[in-house]
Order: structure tokens, then C-alpha cells, then sequence
């Protein structure tokens, strides 16, 4: 009976919510995904088209196409991260496999004198980004957990952290965080869990100091990762006379994001009360998104393409759940009844991610292979969090304005063919999104990939891999406990396309 009562009071919990710039970063990026062709030249592709994966960057790339052709990809995912904490650096690892792009295009040409010589219809299936991965970080620190719930509690009166006669703790823990808020949440996750006390032993007490003693602990801190951002997208294109393509797209996105991380802290003096800390925490966001785009195609002459195409800002609806659990040699008998299933529903919520321009070239030497070069334009500082009118988005709105900056993104494409064999190359730079790139830094990646033409289908292969140093800290709020991550994505795909 005690789980049922619980369950129910997690559908009915609802509270403010604490979406913070992370959020907008994780929606906003694309990683380079696609047809192994539109990776190996890496992504090059905006005065091109002619690739089911183009619809991304310039929606006029259907009406490129001279056949109708269905095209599927699957890729390797391999996430290396090297992650610098104190003095100790830590490597980890993750692997996985996904279809991550599929889809067709049909093509109908004119049978009459008509100026509208050809007209395209594409439907395709694109993995944006794939959230699987694995964050490993050790080291000694001078700034312990203690300090994250000291930090959260302070102002907070005693008296709502206290259990109430015949009350759960898993049931205080949920009322408190649906009426009282994430800040008072936290501090009774502290409290319970032995790690602060009050200055006074007075329900009006709003100060507290920490149990542990300490010049500097050791933390072991994991987290895993997993999910996806995906676009489907709808496509409508046409070429108008011999030199002129023109295209629009409907995008729609699906988010499904799971965080779950587990630290262990030790090494506190002799002295201390407080010898052993575990704090786990688990994120759970699902959605859905809208953008749109526009693009156009123009041959200058037989070698020289150029291309323009607008993207929208995409708007995302998201919902959040979290789930927690902690425990320390202090704790309460029963604080092992708030776990995972212990879950804590926020009210749906919108991020607007702000739109991108992209300006196009491409040289195209007939059947020997072409060079393309793309750049995109899209000023991160326009980003929201929504509804506006929630005080604690407006602020997070303000900081997002103030760190966030124009993103300038170029990327760089090749493809040589010897009869039935394409050979190609690309490069990739995406300037940071923050200001400060102590924060983040700039996206560096280059690609290289090969081809054969059966005739009426064709065999792709690419290999890519990006590298990018990142701060990444290890809680949302709290304490600002960061580690220096060097980041190594590597994409092996494969991929098949047959015309008809």
C-alpha cells in the first residue's frame, strides 16, 4: 500500500523546473550525421544537393537530383573523452551502433514547355545527435559535496527539512520539492542524509554547516548518457529553366534524452563525522520540435554553383523528470527510499533555438569531381527558454544573452571519381557558442570516405572524427565542481543507395 500512495503522488507532482543554458546547448547542436556521402565531405553540400542528407543544409538539393533513389545508413558511434580533474586525468570509452539516416526521393521532369522543368518530392530520416555516451572523472578536490547542499539551503527554514509524525520520507522528499521548490529539496536530501545540521536546533533557522572535515576529498564521479535528437523532414523542390533550384522543408524533430550520474566521495580527515558520501541523480527528457527551411540553387555557368538557404528557429516542447538517491555513513535508516523510483514529473516547458543562414559555393570539374564550400551564420545568444514570463527563465534568458555568441561554422568538401570510384575528403570548424571559450571550445573535425557506382545503386563508406575541449561541470547548480574534458567523437558509416 505504502508504494501504490507513492506512485500516485508522482503523477500529481509538478513543480518549477530548472532548465538552465545546458539545455539549450544539448538542442541546439547538430552533429555532422547523415549519408555517408554527406559525411565524408563533411557536410559540404549546401550548393550541391543531390543527397538525401543535403535537405539539411539547403532544401533546393532535391530538385538536384536526375532519378528517384531511396538511400539508408547505418553508423558506428565511438566517444572518447579524456577528462582532467586535480591532478588526475581519467579516460573512458563508448560504443554504439544506429541506423541513423533513411529515405527516398522522387523526381518527376516535365513533359511540357514549361519554364518548371522538374519538380522533387523527398521524404528523409535523420539522426541529429546521438546522446550515448560515457563520462569517467577522479581526483582530489577542495570543494566536497557538503557544499553543494550547503549552498541549496541556506535561507531555507529548518522546520519543513524535519519529517512530520507518520510521514515517508519518500513522501516528504516529493511534497517538498512540488511545494517548497528545488533549492528546499535539496537541503532536505542534506539534512536527512546527515551531511549539514542547523546552527540552531529551531524550525526557523535558516543557517547550517557541513558534517565533513576535510583539506580535500576524493571524488569518483560517472556519468552515462543515452538517446537521441532526430529530424524527420518533408521536402518540396523544383527547377525552374536549366540554372535556377528552388526548395522548402518541413522538419519535425523527436527528443528523447536520458542522464543518470553516480558520485562517490571519501577521503575526509580522521576526525571527521562524515567519512562517506554516494549522491546519484537521474535526468529524463522527452519532446518534440518544429522547424522549417528555405533554399535555392543557381548555376553560374557549367562549373560554378552557388547556394543561400534559411533554417528556422526549431521550436522544441520538452518535459523533464528526475529521480535521486543518496547516502552517507550519517544518514537516516530509511533515506534508501528515496531511489529511482522515487520520481519527480516538471512542468512541460520550450526552447527556442535561434535560425541559421548558410551561404554556398561549389566548383563542379563534369564527371571528374567537384570541391564545395559552405559557411553558416547563427547567433546562439538568441536562444529561449519558454514561457518568458517564468522568473526563472527571464533570468536564465539574461544569461543565456550575455554568455552566448555568434556561431560561425565552415565546412569544406571534396570528391575525386575514377570510373566507378569516388574518392573524397572534408573538413569542419564550428566556432564555439560561448564567448568565453574557456567554456567551451571550438569544434575542429575532418572526414574522408570512398564510393563505387554499381550503375542503379552505389556503396558508400565514411569515416569522420571531430575533436572539442569542453568544461564540463559536474552538477547543474550548486557548487561549481568542473572538469576538463577533451572530446573525441569518431563516426564509421556505411551506406546504401539504390535509383529506380
Amino acid at each position: 500500500m505504502k508504494r501504490i500512495s507513492t506512485f500516485i503522488m508522482v503523477l500529481a507532482c509538478t513543480f518549477a523546473s530548472a532548465q538552465t543554458i545546458d539545455d539549450v546547448i544539448r538542442y541546439s547542436t547538430e552533429n555532422l550525421q547523415g549519408t555517408a556521402r554527406f559525411q565524408a565531405m563533411g557536410g559540404a553540400f549546401g550548393a550541391l544537393g543531390g543527397d538525401l542528407s543535403a535537405l539539411n543544409v539547403n532544401p533546393a538539393g532535391s530538385a538536384v537530383f536526375n532519378f528517384s533513389e531511396i538511400s539508408i545508413t547505418g553508423s558506428n558511434y565511438h566517444r572518447k573523452n579524456d577528462a582532467l580533474y586535480g591532478n588526475t586525468t581519467r579516460n573512458s570509452t563508448d560504443n554504439s551502433l544506429d541506423f541513423n539516416q533513411i529515405g527516398g526521393v522522387f523526381v518527376w521532369n516535365s513533359a511540357t514547355d514549361s519554364p518548371w522543368k522538374k519538380i522533387a518530392l523527398a521524404v528523409n530520416y535523420d539522426l541529429v545527435e546521438n546522446f550515448d555516451n560515457q563520462l569517467v572523472v577522479s581526483g582530489n578536490s577542495n570543494v566536497g559535496i557538503d557544499n553543494y547542499f550547503l549552498n541549496f539551503a541556506d535561507g531555507e527554514p529548518l522546520g519543513p527539512l524535519r519529517t512530520q509524525q507518520g510521514e515517508y520520507i519518500e513522501d516528504a522528499y516529493l511534497d517538498i520539492g512540488a511545494n517548497l521548490g528545488y533549492s528546499a529539496q535539496q537541503a532536505f536530501l542534506g539534512f536527512q542524509a546527515g551531511i549539514i545540521e542547523p546552527v540552531e536546533d529551531d524550525d526557523q533557522n535558516t543557517s547550517y554547516f557541513s558534517n565533513a572535515q576535510y583539506g580535500s576529498v576524493n571524488q569518483r564521479y560517472v556519468r552515462n548518457t543515452s538517446g537521441y535528437n532526430s529530424k524527420f523532414t518533408l521536402n518540396f523542390a523544383s527547377q525552374y529553366k536549366e540554372d535556377l533550384y528552388l526548395g522548402a522543408s518541413l522538419n519535425f524533430h523527436s527528443v528523447l534524452y536520458d542522464r543518470v550520474s553516480y558520485l562517490d566521495e571519501e577521503g575526509y580527515d580522521t576526525e571527521s563525522d562524515i567519512q562517506s558520501i554516494s549522491f546519484d541523480n537521474l535526468l529524463h527528457t522527452e519532446g518534440y520540435g518544429f522547424s522549417f527551411s528555405l533554399g535555392a540553387i543557381a548555376k553560374v555557368n557549367q562549373t560554378v554553383r552557388v547556394g543561400a538557404s534559411y533554417q528556422s528557429p526549431t521550436w522544441y516542447t520538452l518535459t523533464d523528470d528526475t529521480s535521486q538517491r543518496i547516502n552517507s555513513n550519517l544518514a537516516v535508516t530509511d533515506i534508501d527510499f528515496i531511489n529511482f523510483t522515487i520520481v519527480n514529473l516538471y512542468d512541460e516547458y520550450k526552447i527556442k533555438t535561434p535560425e541559421k543562414y548558410t551561404g554556398s559555393v561549389a566548383l563542379v570539374f563534369g564527371q571528374d569531381g567537384l570541391i564545395s564550400f559552405d559557411y553558416s551564420y547563427q547567433d546562439m545568444s538568441k536562444a529561449e527558454l519558454r514561457p518568458t514570463s517564468d522568473p526563472s527563465f527571464a533570468a536564465e534568458n539574461d544569461f543565456i544573452s550575455d554568455t552566448l555568441g555568434a556561431v560561425n561554422s565552415f565546412r569544406v568538401g571534396g570528391e575525386y571519381r575514377i570510373d566507378q570510384v569516388s574518392l573524397r575528403g572534408g573538413y569542419r570548424y564550428d566556432q564555439s557558442p560561448y564567448e568565453d571559450t574557456d567554456f567551451v571550445g571550438d569544434l575542429n573535425g575532418f572526414s574522408a570516405g570512398i564510393g563505387y557506382n554499381f550503375g542503379a545503386s552505389r556503396l558508400d563508406l565514411a569515416y569522420s572524427r571531430t575533436e572539442q575541449d569542453v568544461n564540463s561541470y559536474l552538477f547543474d547548480g550548486g557548487i561549481d565542481s568542473a572538469a576538463l574534458i577533451n572530446r573525441i567523437n569518431t563516426n564509421i558509416s556505411l551506406g546504401y543507395t539504390l535509383k529506380f
